[in-house]
């Protein structure tokens, strides 16, 4: 798999374990995402970017990284939903598996590990990172229908994510876990 990053200065505040070290390598995102080249920019320095505000661009780039970096088939959202940035999201999974794996910081572990991500929005990204690079499965929760219905779809249609992420609606704001873990509300 081509590397989307260049092996140029290394971020110093991403997890070692962080595949999404250096600049990115637009023409490779661009070959996995063609709709990113209509958002590429040069800075004032003469490197390619994109403009970071624009929440277009921002989905685009959002769409080749999890192509290249998690293998996905598919990945969209609605629009006005979230958007995370995946370098950031990857690095909190991995701290996650840093405090499961105790002082052992180089095992990656994941068996028969299950993770309840309250919130997952539209985006499912905390289970698209945690099931590629653990194994991890997922019981994702959300109050919004949409959100629920747009992870049902970047789900369905990534055959390595259709037996480990359960998707679960939660019908009452009130409550976090009660209709998610236990049938009775």
């Amino acid at each position: 798999m081509p590397s989307a990053n260049k092996p140029a200065k290394q971020k110093k505040q991403l997890h070692p374990r962080n595949q999404h070290q250096g600049r990115y390598n637009f023409e490779v995102l661009c070959g996995k995402e063609p709709s990113l080249k209509t958002h590429l920019k040069t800075s004032p320095k003469g490197d390619k970017t994109i403009d970071f505000s624009n929440p277009k661009a921002v989905k685009a780039l959002n769409s080749a990284l999890l192509k290249i970096y998690y293998d996905l088939d598919y990945w969209d959202i609605p629009e006005k939903f979230l958007c995370p940035p995946i370098p950031g999201r990857a690095d909190y999974i991995h701290y996650v598996a840093d405090l499961l794996n105790g002082n052992n910081k180089e095992k990656k572990t994941g068996k028969n590990i299950t993770v309840l991500d309250i919130g997952t929005g539209a985006n499912c990204i905390y289970p698209i990172i945690g099931n590629y690079e653990y194994n991890w499965s997922f019981i994702a929760s959300d109050i919004s229908k949409t959100a629920i219905a747009s992870a049902e779809k970047i789900v369905g249609k990534n055959s390595s994510l259709v037996e480990k992420v359960s998707l679960r609606f939660q019908k009452n704001k009130q409550f976090f876990f009660k209709g998610i873990l236990q049938d009775n509300e």
